[in-house]
């Protein structure tokens, strides 16, 4: 989780509402692939934050998979390989292998309720992911 609280303007993406036939599930494909925090609301629904606090969402039953891409969210990684991987290992599915797009890389996964979703490999994250993790076993 981020060490402030988010950034707030408007246009800021803000909340996500996926749909889940076993919220269990699909809350725990999340956490496993991509660190997501999930926690209880008040109501009992069962809600995420993603992995730096600045999105959350809900998982939410009674509507069908976003299964056929049109508008299509994107989750920043730092090897789009290692995420696709991870999302096959926790019951997903790869639908559009990983490969570079106007010199960037991206690639397309169903998650099991069957939300078509992409992973964004954001150049130079995972160098500065292993750095962060280096500063915080130093101390």
């Amino acid at each position: 989780m981020a060490d402030s609280q988010p950034r707030l303007r408007t246009g800021k993406l803000c909340h996500v509402e996926m749909p889940a036939i076993d919220v269990a599930r699909s809350a725990e494909f999340y956490r496993r692939v991509f660190g997501w925090a999930v926690r209880h609301r008040g109501d009992g629904s069962v809600s995420f934050d993603d992995s730096v606090g600045e999105v959350s969402g809900a998982f939410v039953t009674g509507r069908a998979p976003a299964g056929d891409p049109g508008f299509l969210v994107y989750v920043m990684v730092a090897d789009a390989t290692t995420a696709l991987d991870a999302v096959v290992a926790a019951g997903g599915e790869v639908v559009r292998p990983v490969g570079p797009s106007g010199g960037e890389i991206f690639a397309w996964f169903k998650d099991p309720t069957g939300n078509v979703l992409g992973v964004y490999q954001q150049p130079g994250l995972a160098q500065m992911e292993q750095l962060d993790e280096t500063a915080a076993h130093r101390g």
